[in-house]
């Protein structure tokens, strides 16, 4: 199973120069909690979470429309093609410990979003799976990894 067969394929993204209310506003018309960060250029710079969007309201003590999404989003940038399997894309997950990775063609446009929940809506809930499909357990070892604590820096 490839990547493209089961993305997010309807994507709003945003640039740093967005503000984190309108970043907001994205998410929720959407239903998601993610928005692509990119450049004039379309290309994509990093992913804006609404837990950035909260941590950074609540941490700089301003408005959200007074911080631009360019203040808050990582630029460390985890991403897959749609032609690559699933399990890849599980695999970059687990190793960056990210829930969603946009999918970027060959060219570097961006295709849609791989969610963890995009996987597990499209996984096999068959006991003893033994064909190609991906099965609930190697979704939830991916997803344990991913939400293993990580080890934060005394303050």
């Amino acid at each position: 199973m490839h990547v493209k067969d089961v993305m997010t394929r309807h994507v709003q993204v945003c640039t740093p120069d967005t503000n984190l209310g309108a970043a907001a506003m994205i998410m929720w018309k959407n239903d998601c909690g993610v928005v692509p960060v990119m450049n004039d250029d379309t290309k994509v710079l990093g992913m804006i979470t609404d837990r950035d969007i909260c941590m950074a309201v609540a941490t700089k003590h301003r408005l959200a429309s007074d911080i631009t999404v360019g203040d808050v989003f990582s630029g460390n940038l985890y991403a897959c093609n749609p032609q690559e399997d699933v399990r890849e894309a599980l695999k970059l997950m687990r190793a960056g410990k990210v829930r969603r990775l946009p999918v970027i063609s060959a060219n570097g446009t961006l295709q849609g979003i791989i969610s963890i929940n995009d996987v597990i809506l499209y996984a096999n809930d068959e006991v003893g799976v033994t064909r190609s499909e991906l099965c609930y357990e190697e979704i939830v070892h991916t997803l344990k990894d991913i939400c293993a604590r990580r080890i934060r820096a005394a303050a």
